[in-house]
């Protein structure tokens, strides 16, 4: 690989949950970088972090940070990627953008890899990655959407703090520390929103995620629906969501139905998600093996079990999806398609 052309790359939100897994991954995988520049927010400018044994330090994100920069890695909130990605095309980077800020964009494309890779071919300078619990959803459902046509979903998440940053996952972990020693517990970060209501999330299930729309959904609930029917290129598909937030530190798990158009044998679908790319099947009821959070934290898979036909709907089958929210949902979904877009694509 010495012949390899190596890039410039910029990971904006350097600092933050998802910007360090990405860093991670970069070195891990050995990406093909000449520089790479961390870039966060004024107030973490200056930091130092440590990349392949060499030390950088954190700049604040400028429009002009972006000059001669290949490729860009955006994890530092919507708002930074609508101010500062068009900058970045405009000094020929290609964005990869980890928010919610070009998903719904009709010009740029919404990429899981193991499901519509091919997408990122026709970007305009950015490339969205999907929501966190849209992209292990969809890749778990793609092979399915491929073999037997799929006509409904009905989705309900059992979401990690970590979804909602740092400061969420110091708040649970306080807030356990305060219950089992008898206190009260004054909550502050969730519901993230703009709402001075928070509720407790030690011990506790928080059916909300983001802002309540005008029909009675959250946004997190109707990124789901809308962000589904991109990837798949389908707006045909029925998709419903109820999207909670629990008292987990990694790995958000989904108990999904589907109601697939044609006929299907369960053996059938086991072998489909066994043999697709970045799923693993852990489904032995018997042993009481199924995916589990904490199974899945630190590592990049989709993992599926729970596999059963519906009691009620021939065509129904219900399942349990579970990925690390950090890795597969934001980070290392994000380096696939850079890699992907390093290859030449």
């Amino acid at each position: 690989m010495s012949n390899q052309k190596l890039y410039n790359v910029a990971v904006v939100g350097a600092t933050g949950a998802v910007g360090e897994q990405i860093l991670g991954l970069l070195e891990k995988r050995n990406f093909p970088i000449n520089e790479l520049k961390c870039l966060s927010s004024a107030r973490s400018a200056g930091k130092k972090i440590v990349f392949k044994g060499r030390e950088i330090t954190i700049e604040e994100a400028k429009p002009e940070s972006f000059k001669g920069i290949d490729i860009a890695l955006f994890s530092a909130g919507g708002d930074v990627s609508k101010a500062l990605a068009p900058h970045a095309v405009e000094h020929g980077a290609v964005c990869i953008d980890n928010t919610n800020a070009y998903r719904m964009d009709p010009n740029t494309p919404l990429v899981v890899p193991e499901v519509n890779l091919e997408a990122a071919d026709g970007h305009q300078g950015i490339i969205a990655n999907p929501n966190c619990s849209t992209i292990q959803m969809v890749a778990a459902l793609k092979p399915l959407y491929d073999r037997f046509g799929i006509s409904k979903i009905i989705v309900s998440t059992y979401q990690a703090v970590s979804g909602a940053g740092s400061s969420a996952i110091d708040e649970m972990l306080r807030q356990s520390k305060e219950v089992l020693a008898g206190n009260e517990v004054e909550p502050q970060i969730l519901p993230v929103g703009s709402l001075p209501v928070k509720h407790q999330i030690a011990f506790n299930a928080i059916p909300q995620i983001d802002k309540f729309q005008d029909n009675g959904y959250t946004l997190e609930e109707m990124k789901m629906v809308r962000e589904t029917k991109k990837i798949l290129a389908d707006e045909s598909i029925d998709v419903t969501a109820t999207c909670v937030r629990i008292p987990v530190v990694y790995g958000h798990s989904e108990s999904v139905y589907v109601e697939l158009k044609n006929d299907y044998e369960l053996e059938d679908v086991r072998s489909l998600l066994a043999n697709a790319p970045g799923i693993t099947v852990v489904d032995d009821p018997a042993g009481q093996q199924y995916p589990l959070a904490t199974e899945a934290a630190g590592k990049p898979d989709v993992f599926v079990g729970r596999l059963r036909r519906d009691l009620g709907e021939a065509r129904g089958l219900n399942m349990w999806i579970v990925s690390d929210n950090l890795l597969k949902g934001a980070a290392w979904n994000a380096v696939q398609i850079a890699e992907y877009i390093a290859n030449g694509k």
